[in-house]
């Protein structure tokens, strides 16, 4: 795998999560609240660089994302598919959603991956993976070279009735492979399309 374009890919996710930071301040400072009080909240960026506020939530509506896929399972737990997308650099990001329904904190401990490399994520998704069923493959998450996961690491965890944003980047399939598996802990697979970024 070459790592300039990971890091290339990062950069760019950095860039726009910091932007869509702006637009949430700015689009928060207009007033006329819908009545919600989420705080906090985690966007695409390298956990790495993160400053611990992944597992804090916000009231975020996505510009016009449909929902590729929904599951609920664990107790109340239900994960959300808002974007599944192919980047230049051979990588799929794939964007969405938690809402913990549970009767408590949420730690995200089972979706970090068995892997003792995948340990130091703490909560996180990194445990996930796409399964190419027509290719019959399994793509594992992407990983610096310090072993932490391209992915969202929910600091903290996700308080009960709370939404938390996520992201998750992996290998992409081939370009012919457009449908596969989005699989994370103890949740039933869902089915997403992979679109081109």
């Amino acid at each position: 795998m070459d790592f300039r374009h990971t890091r290339k890919g990062r950069t760019a996710l950095s860039a726009v999560a910091i932007t869509a930071g702006l637009l949430l301040t700015v689009a928060g400072c207009g007033g006329g609240g819908d009545g919600t009080s989420d705080k906090g909240a985690s966007s695409p960026s390298a956990p790495a660089r993160s400053s611990g506020g992944g597992g804090r939530t916000q009231s975020q509506t996505p510009e016009a994302d449909a929902v590729l896929a929904e599951v609920k399972g664990e107790n109340g737990l239900v994960l959300t598919v808002t974007s599944a997308k192919r980047e230049d650099g051979g990588f799929v990001t794939v964007e969405g959603s938690v809402t913990n329904d549970t009767d408590a904190l949420w730690v995200a401990a089972d979706w970090r991956g068995d892997e003792k490399e995948l340990a130091r994520n703490g909560g996180s998704i990194a445990g996930a993976s796409l399964i190419d069923q027509k290719g019959k493959k399994k793509y594992l998450i992407l990983r610096d070279t310090s072993g932490r996961c391209l992915c969202t690491q929910f600091t903290g965890g996700v308080r009960q009735g709370a939404t938390t944003q996520w992201f998750a980047q992996f290998p992409a399939p081939p370009a012919d492979t457009t449908a596969v598996d989005f699989q994370v802990g103890s949740m039933p697979p869902a089915s997403i399309e992979i679109s081109e970024g």
